[in-house]
Formats: C-alpha cells, sequence, structure tokens
C-alpha cells in the first residue's frame, strides 16, 4: 500500500485529500504544521509527500530543503494560483512537483498516482547498472556516483537523467520530458524542466556551464552526450 503524507494548515482541504485518497486504496497520514511534517517524515519513507508551502513554525520551502538532507522522497508542492515565484523556488529547494491552488482533486489524485507508476516502472525496468564514464547509475537502488562519489538527485532529478542516459544523443523537447518524466499531460510551463537540468548540472557536472553530460540542443531541447 503506498503512504502519502499530506501537510497543510487548513484541516478541512486535509479531510477532504485524505478521505479520497484512502477511497483510491492509499494510506494516508497527516500534519498541520511544518515541524510535524518533518518529524513525521524523519521516521517514515513516504511515497510522496504532498507539502503545502503557507505552514505554521516552517514553511514548506524549510521542510522541503530540510527532508531533501536525508531523503529522496517525492515532493509535490502545493502553491498559491499565480505564484510562479513559488513555483521555481518550491523546485529550487528540491521539489519533484507542484499544484496550483485551487486545485481538483482528481488532478492531485493523478499527479500522486503518475509519480507511483514512474517509480514502479523504474524499478521493473531497471537493468541494473549504467556507466558512462564517470558516471555511474545504480537503478535498482537509485543511486548516482560521479568518480565513486555519491550524488544525491531528488526523485524527479534521478528520472530525468536515467531517461537521457537510456536514450544517449537523443534531442527531447521540454515538452517531451514533462510528459515522459511526469508521467501525464502537464498543465505547467517548461521551466520545471529548465529548474530540474540546472539542478542536475550543478550537482553530476564540473563545469554546469560547460556540461559534458546532459547537453542542450538550442531551440530544440536537452540530450545525453554519448
Amino acid at each position: 500500500m503506498s503512504k502519502v503524507l499530506v501537510v497543510d494548515d487548513e484541516k478541512l482541504i486535509v479531510k477532504g485529500i485524505k478521505f479520497s485518497l484512502e477511497q483510491d486504496g492509499m494510506d494516508v497520514e497527516c500534519a498541520y504544521d511544518g515541524e510535524e511534517a518533518l518529524a513525521m517524515a524523519q521516521k517514515t519513507e513516504y511515497d510522496v509527500v504532498l507539502l503545502d508551502i503557507m505552514l505554521p513554525k516552517m514553511d514548506g520551502f524549510e521542510v522541503c530543503k530540510a527532508i531533501r538532507e536525508f531523503s529522496n522522497m517525492p515532493i509535490i508542492m502545493l502553491t498559491a494560483k499565480g505564484g510562479d515565484m513559488d513555483k521555481i523556488l518550491g523546485l529550487e529547494y528540491g521539489a519533484d512537483d507542484y499544484i496550483t491552488k485551487p486545485f481538483n482533486i482528481l488532478e492531485v489524485k493523478a499527479r500522486i498516482k503518475a509519480m507511483f507508476r514512474r517509480s514502479k516502472r523504474a524499478v521493473a525496468e531497471a537493468p541494473g547498472e549504467i556507466v558512462k564514464n564517470e558516471l555511474r547509475m545504480d537503478l535498482d537502488a537509485r543511486r548516482v556516483f560521479i568518480q565513486d562519489k555519491e550524488v544525491n538527485l531528488t526523485a524527479k532529478e534521478f528520472d530525468l537523467l536515467e531517461l537521457l542516459v537510456n536514450n544517449p544523443n537523443k534531442v527531447y523537447s521540454r515538452e517531451q520530458l514533462l510528459s515522459i518524466v511526469w508521467g501525464y499531460e502537464y498543465p505547467g510551463d517548461v521551466r520545471t524542466v529548465d529548474v530540474h537540468v540546472r539542478r542536475l548540472r550543478e550537482k553530476i557536472e564540473d563545469n554546469p556551464k560547460e556540461p559534458k553530460y546532459v547537453n542542450t540542443k538550442w531551440g530544440v531541447g536537452y540530450y545525453f552526450k554519448a
């Protein structure tokens, strides 16, 4: 059974999300402030954390950043309508996705299930290990190493790199990456991909401005250089 942590200080919203997700067979736990959410995430490895930004005690950005210090569990941020800066900041702090309030519960469920499917498919299809020059990916454990030093990637950063590595020199548009990696017809904008690529380069490239792994095909998209 998939475990989901829902974090929001509006108890009616939490109650509605919890009820809807439980109807689909998910195990849902709830937190109503940032400190409580962080404490729960430290004790349990959730399949997805649904995390509001505006929280008492610690805001969602602080919680996301703190979780990333010890776990790569998928995090979906809940942002205010039109809060473009909040969306970008959420991704900068390590979130995998975001949903804009007010939201349709069907969209929330679709996003969560897409993450589940992507995670399960990655495990099922994993050939074990990929080695490209100084880069090594352990697909079973979902771990990445550069010169045998481990690099901590978020779930979406790992999925993005895995897709590109498995298809060397194939150029993917931002729209294609949103659809394939995020697992659904993504209604957001392509800056989501750009932020993830930049964060990925900062972690795996010697010089992110002159990448040797994840390259840009100007006007088209991104590719992994074989």
